[in-house]
């Protein structure tokens, strides 16, 4: 697949899109959410656990099974042949052809999604057999071993099961599975996790080297900041269900502007520098079946104003950085204090969160 120079539109648009759990409490998981992904670009989406990512590309993708309910909002997809689908209004037979071949996921926990009794042959001639019926046995064994290969496993793992592979072959199986029908968009839901710190650089690795030889676009979601620092080109951070700031990934290291942004960032330690206090943020994230009336971080924030207990904020765009906040609104504030500026998250007080971080005292800081 080759990236067309002639595309701006975003081969995905996410518009006002809002998820419920109809369970007995109404649970509003994804709030009014905003996202583009273009042509051969990684977005991360972080944040924490049960803040409504994995919801979201469930959403995205068709995925969501009863009590979730898409209550409002649009998904378009736009190839790079220039049609464009309206995913939401996708009928079965439609969902069934579009998905997989134009958009594919990589599920969490690898180490679980593949099926322990049947070989990966059989797990990828599946594929094959679902969408490309026309297709031979012998064309789907090459395809099939073209596929390992693709993702640096040899041929002679297409006989394997699960439990004969270690976790980091599993992940890369599971790439591979996503990468059968040459889809446009990938979407990888939490792809390291449970995987050591070696083995995670390698499959981070991996991605982008896929994405600049195939071209496809991903969204790689996970709550581990530091790892979209590495590989995404923007990020977006959510928090109850809703984008709180959007930027380049540049600009949101070194310039973080939403205060739970700048709690992340301040989360983990520099790996060398001065030694500097560490800051958990205090409290823990709202209810979401209770109706959030301003700001939802606005009982865990520091630098929380008024209006952010009562007033929920506008996402505020400038130039290529948004960020959900009463601080950035001329309304209601003359702007962030210094500290924040500085991108740090500082708490007043006796909180007792704070540690005492860092390992050398000579060498300028830098994030892990």
């Amino acid at each position: 697949m080759n990236i067309r120079s002639d595309v701006t539109e975003p081969v995905l648009a996410v518009r006002g899109l809002s998820v419920d759990y109809a369970a007995a409490d109404r649970v509003r998981a994804v709030r009014d959410v905003d996202l583009v992904l273009h042509p051969g670009e990684i977005v991360g989406l972080a944040g924490e656990s049960g803040c409504g990512k994995s919801t979201l590309a469930y959403a995205i993708s068709r995925l969501l099974r009863p009590p979730a309910l898409v209550t409002a909002g649009q998904v378009t997809f736009t190839g790079v042949d220039g049609s464009t689908v309206d995913v939401l209004g996708l009928e079965d037979e439609e969902l069934r052809s579009f998905r997989w071949s134009r958009i594919s996921m990589v599920f969490q926990s690898a180490m679980n999604t593949l099926n322990p009794v049947r070989s990966v042959r059989r797990q990828l001639h599946d594929i094959f057999r679902a969408h490309r019926p026309a297709m031979s046995r012998d064309e789907r064994d090459e395809r099939s071993a073209h596929l390992l290969e693709l993702v640096g496993i040899g041929r002679s793992r297409l006989d394997g099961f699960a439990h004969e592979l270690s976790g980091g072959m599993r992940q890369r199986v599971m790439i591979a599975m996503a990468l059968a029908l040459e889809p446009e968009v990938i979407i990888l839901d939490e792809p390291t996790t449970a995987l050591d710190v070696v083995v995670q650089r390698d499959i981070l690795r991996e991605i982008d080297r896929l994405r600049a030889e195939l071209g496809f676009a991903a969204l790689f979601i996970t709550h581990d900041l530091s790892l979209l620092l590495e590989i995404a080109d923007r990020i977006a951070i959510m928090y109850a269900g809703r984008i709180v700031e959007q930027a380049p990934a540049s600009e949101i290291r070194i310039a973080p502007q939403h205060p739970y942004t700048a709690g992340l960032l301040n989360a983990f330690p520099s790996l060398r520098g001065h030694r500097r206090a560490l800051h958990g943020m205090p409290g823990s994230p709202p209810d979401l079946t209770v109706p959030i009336a301003g700001c939802a971080f606005a009982p865990r924030c520091p630098y929380a104003i008024g209006p952010s207990h009562d007033t929920p904020p506008s996402l505020l765009q400038e130039g290529d950085h948004a960020v959900a906040c009463h601080l950035y609104d001329p309304r209601y504030s003359s702007g962030p204090p210094q500290a924040l500026r500085e991108g740090r998250f500082e708490i007043s007080g006796d909180d007792s969160s704070g540690i005492t971080g860092d390992i050398s005292s000579d060498d300028e800081g830098i994030k892990a």
